[in-house]
């Protein structure tokens, strides 16, 4: 059959793959500050508890109401094992060392989840550590991340047991995060709904026994909980965790793990220029030279991406 100029049925719209990428890239560019707001009211595990339950069961109801068959057996088991290596473990970290450790350090940390997703995509690794735009993408993201942050960084101290502690934690939390992402990846499939609604629900219901092991409960007092804490607790639920990370497996589902690993470096670009629109932050040269590098290295790691489906498109016609 003469199959034209048509892309293939299976290849996502272009404009919904941008839109997914703009949420993933700004939204989660944001969650940092809110994060940082909501735990001005909320303690840590009551925070992720709070924010995953609630997420989970909101994205669950939602795809029932579709006629989605939301108690898949064969599913429900395998997005929980992602839930909770990404949320749980790599974004529950996230918020945990946020109480003690500078969101530079943590933006530093988290952006090497980039690297992580190279290292442990398996099936990738001929295609990925042949590919000189790969590897040098990378390497610039990372420079550009520090160029990002080389102002706050170099007042910083390390020599702290609780910062140190942090660094740590956040070395295991993007290994989870980017385990957890290429689990998700190759071994769930189904309806991408029900997908993340388990695994965004599974992580709350994790964030549990830490609420009691921690006695969270006992010290907690909803009354003292600021209006501005529950506004960011609801934008954490409502668009970090049903509209960014609703996005994010979609990516996963339909694009290249590199090419979505990208938002590592753009998170910490969005969370500076919403400091210098809203919060009346400076910006200094060196930064500016971060931003530019970093934008260069996603630009670098989606060329091969690009090359490689506009030749899949010439060859199908």
């Amino acid at each position: 059959m003469d199959t034209g100029n048509r892309t293939p049925a299976t290849s996502p719209a272009t404009i919904k793959v941008i839109l997914a990428f703009a949420i993933v890239y700004i939204v989660w560019g944001s969650t940092y500050y809110f994060i940082k707001e909501a735990l001005d009211g909320f303690p840590p595990f009551i925070l992720g508890a709070l924010r995953f339950v609630v997420a989970g069961l909101l994205i669950l109801i939602y795809a029932a109401i579709k006629g989605e068959h939301v108690f898949d057996k064969k599913l429900i088991p395998r997005a929980a094992i992602s839930g909770i290596l990404m949320l749980f473990v790599g974004n529950g970290m996230v918020i945990w060392v946020e109480q003690f450790l500078s969101s530079a350090m943590a933006a530093i940390m988290v952006s090497s989840a980039a690297f992580w997703f190279v290292i442990l995509d398996k099936p990738k690794w001929k295609a990925n550590f042949s590919n000189t735009n790969i590897i040098l993408g990378l390497l610039f993201g990372f420079f550009g991340v520090i160029l990002l942050f080389w102002d706050k960084l170099s007042g910083a101290s390390l020599g702290r047991d609780r910062e140190a502690l942090g660094m740590l934690l956040l070395s295991f939390s993007v290994i989870a995060w980017a385990g957890g992402s290429l689990y998700s990846k190759y071994f769930t499939s189904g309806s991408p709904i029900v997908n993340t609604g388990w695994q965004v629900l599974a992580a709350g219901v994790a964030f549990l026994p830490g609420m009691f092991i921690t006695n969270e409960p006992g010290s907690f007092n909803l009354g003292q909980v600021s209006p501005f804490a529950w506004a960011s607790l609801i934008y954490l639920i409502l668009i970090g965790s049903i509209a960014a990370y609703s996005a994010y497996v979609w990516l996963l589902a339909n694009r290249p793990a590199t090419q979505v690993s990208t938002y590592a470096y753009v998170n910490p670009v969005v969370a500076v220029l919403l400091g210098v629109l809203f919060a009346g932050e400076r910006i200094t040269l060196l930064p500016v030279i971060g931003l530019a590098v970093i934008l260069g290295s996603v630009l670098l790691l989606n060329l091969s991406a690009y090359r490689r489906a506009k030749r899949n498109r010439a060859e199908a016609a």
